[in-house]
Parts: structure tokens; sequence; C-alpha cells
């Protein structure tokens, strides 16, 4: 699937694209509604599809320090709108010249002469260009003139509407069986395990340790979870803790799971670790012994719900 930055030209037989506009990080049930219309629209024109995404999200280029709130990295999104059926994927770098860009001149310069876009689709809540100015309204009106066609994607409702802010509430609030509905699949978090100071070792659950990074932090606690090794495909299940890991000094935020029945090595390998059920709060314990107690009937509740 091709990779596609804004600021570059791209080849002829990517040209008149159909293409789907919006951050689409977490692609939930809703942005794969816009996505869809894109797809089914260039299928039926002969036209290629584009998923368009943003990186790094607007949010953080104009609040740098807020918490971490992603959903899915680049790499994650690229492989969901593969699957979904697109073409390309198109990354808009968002910086201070795209800040400032207007949003006559993104339609005009960008999405016309750069891309030469057929049509594009759009959420109705969708705005862009400078002081996010543009909007659907925009688009119809201006884009129209210019010969640009587009279509709008009303919001898609499951028990209110669906977003990646509900989806965020849901996981931070311990419901990634909600969040899981809504995203059509569970909330994953992707990266290479590290050494660490080997404590789930010495306690007979060796866990394998990945940087949180810049995702979204769902309730710190305990969750049972499935795990994939990328490179091979093996699918795993487990139990995770994810936290400060607050039995042990100093407090290090890190994703631990443990994965059952499994004794290769892991160090160095990109997983995957989906998250199925809250099991519980991180808590501190009187002892070593009180905490493997708990570990054990984790990891069997663990068992039992992933079963």
């Amino acid at each position: 699937m091709r990779w596609l930055d804004h600021r570059d030209d791209i080849t002829e037989a990517l040209r008149g694209a159909v293409i789907a506009l919006g951050n689409f990080d977490g692609f939930h049930r809703g942005h794969q509604a816009v996505a869809g219309e894109a797809i089914n629209w260039a299928h039926a024109e002969g036209r290629p599809s584009i998923i368009a995404t943003f990186d790094p999200h607007p949010v953080r280029f104009f609040k740098p320090d807020v918490p971490p709130f992603s959903l899915t990295t680049l790499e994650q999104r690229q492989e969901l709108y593969l699957a979904a059926g697109a073409t390309a994927m198109l990354v808009f770098h968002f910086d201070g010249e795209l800040a400032g860009t207007s949003a006559q001149d993104f339609i005009e310069k960008i999405l016309i002469e750069r891309f030469g876009a057929y049509g594009v689709v759009t959420g109705a809540d969708f705005t862009f260009g400078q002081g996010a100015k543009g909007n659907v309204e925009l688009l119809r009106g201006f884009g129209g003139a210019c010969g640009l066609k587009s279509r709008v994607v009303e919001a898609v409702e499951s028990g209110g509407v669906i977003s990646s802010s509900r989806i965020r509430e849901a996981l931070r609030e311990g419901d990634p069986q909600l969040a899981s509905e809504l995203l059509t699949r569970p909330f994953a978090i992707r990266g290479i395990v590290e050494h660490g100071d080997k404590n789930g070792r010495k306690l007979g659950y060796p866990t394998a340790n990945v940087s949180i990074e810049s995702y979204l932090r769902p309730k710190y606690g305990v969750y049972a979870v499935t795990g994939k090794v990328l490179a091979t495909g093996e699918e795993l299940k487990g139990a995770a803790n994810i936290g400060i890991r607050p039995q042990f000094t100093p407090p290090k935020e890190l994703l631990e799971p443990y994965f059952f029945d499994f004794s290769g090595d892991l160090y160095g390998q990109e997983i995957e670790v989906a998250f199925h059920h809250f099991l519980r709060g991180e808590a501190k314990f009187d002892s070593l012994d009180a905490l493997m107690e708990q570990m054990e009937r984790d990891c069997e509740e663990a068992k039992r719900l992933l079963s």
C-alpha cells in the first residue's frame, strides 16, 4: 500500500482519486463509514481511493503538553486502511506551514493541484485550513466551483455518537469492551519488547515489557489481553499490567503482558497487545507472596474470560 506525503507530488496513476478526509486516528465505526463511502465511490468510478490522516494530530501541534491520547500509530492506521480496501494512505504532516494554509488554498493548491483529487468524502463536522475555517459548506461551494466533488457522511450512532473522544473516555474508565464495540476491534498497543528489571521472572511470571510511547493511557491496572508477534504472526493469550508498578521502586510506566504457556524469547521483537477485559486496578500488596497469589487469580480469571 502506498504511503503518501502531502508535501510531495504523486504519481499520475494516483491522480484523480477519491480522498477520505479526516484524522481517522482510531478508525472507529464512524471513520469506517466515511472511508467506506470514499472507497465505494472510487470503485464505482474506476478510480483509486485514498484515506488521509494527520501526523502529528493537530491538537498535539497546538497543545504539545497535552497528555498522550493516540489510539493508533501510523503503521497501524496504514494496515487498517489497507484492510478497508483503500489504494493508499495520505499523511498530512501537520506543521506551522500547514496550520497557516488557508482553507481555500488547502482545497485548490493541495487537493486539486498537487493531488488532482476527483472528489473528497468527509464527516459532517470536519474542519480544515487556517483557524479551522474550512468546512463541508466550503467544500461544496468553493470546492465545487473549482471542479472538486464532495460527499458528506453523517455521524454514526450506537448509544450516542461514535467518536474518538468517547472511545478514549471508555478506555480511561476501564471499559475496553465498549471501546472494542465502537472501534470494531480491541484497542491495541504495539511496541518492541525491552529488557527490564526481571521482577516478573523472579516471581514466576516473566513479562514482555513494552513502552507505552504516545498511546492513550487506559485505566491503570490488570487486563485480560491477547498478543501477536508481528514477525511470525503467532497469537498468544495472557494477562497484562499497565501502569507504574506500585509494588516496585522506582515507579516506571510500562505495559507488562505475561503470556500463558509461552517460553520463547521475545526480546527485540515487535508485538501488539490487545485489551479485552479489565480485571482490577493497580495496587500495592503487603508482601510479594500476596502479590503472587493475586497474580495467580488474575491469570485464572483472564484465562476464563479469553476462553
